[in-house]
């Protein structure tokens, strides 16, 4: 059975020099010299900007929620609005970008409010589709923080569709996942896409 070559059988130093000798190798086969004076840094940055555009891998979103609970008498909608997020797609490669709007209602506990945007960075800091960037988010707070609903909206722009193909550069992308009462109770879902509106218009 093959197996799939990962950096776990190389070195960090040959991981990130291998990385920086492949990004020299597409800046030839794209016709340029790598070693004129703009460019002959372009390896190693691109290979710094690569990493932490993808820092998400390393990082357990499940470490981000844990210890952040807290029991309160609480049983309303708590929304988070306007999270900024970027992303690149993996098709292409290419950013996208835009504002993720969360919901949820707790049954028992709720979370720190700084850990839901620290939770987006962590599902959009990989090679990701939006609607499972999507369905990650708001998976992730059903299992862990086990409320009576979830709700997750995200508006995105992606240059993949701004750039190239059908260069529409306006063009926004929104995707939802609705979980328990958002799902089940009209009510409750338009109380949130209300919500989420006033914040436009405002």
């Amino acid at each position: 059975m093959k197996t799939r070559p990962t950096e776990l059988t190389l070195t960090p130093e040959e991981t990130q020099e291998n990385l920086q000798d492949l990004f020299r190798r597409v800046l030839a086969a794209l016709g340029e010299d790598p070693e004129r004076s703009g460019l002959r840094l372009t390896p190693a940055r691109m290979e710094k900007a690569l990493r932490f555009l993808t820092s998400g891998y390393k990082t357990d979103p499940e470490r981000i929620l844990n210890g952040a609970y807290y029991e309160v008498a609480y049983d309303e909608m708590v929304i988070v609005k306007d999270i900024e997020l970027f992303s690149l797609c993996e098709h292409h490669l290419l950013p996208f970008f835009g504002k993720c709007h969360i919901a949820y209602i707790p049954r028992e506990k709720v979370v720190g409010l700084s850990k839901l945007p620290r939770l987006v960075n962590v599902y959009a800091r990989r090679l990701q589709l939006q609607e499972r960037l999507t369905n990650q988010i708001a998976h992730a707070i059903w299992e862990k923080l086990e409320p009576k609903g979830v709700g997750v909206i995200i508006e995105a722009r992606h240059l993949c569709m701004a750039m190239r193909g059908v260069k529409k550069a306006h063009a926004a992308t929104v995707t939802s996942t609705m979980l328990g009462t958002f799902r089940d109770n009209p009510q409750t879902r338009q109380e949130f896409l209300l919500l989420v509106q006033q914040q436009k218009q405002s």
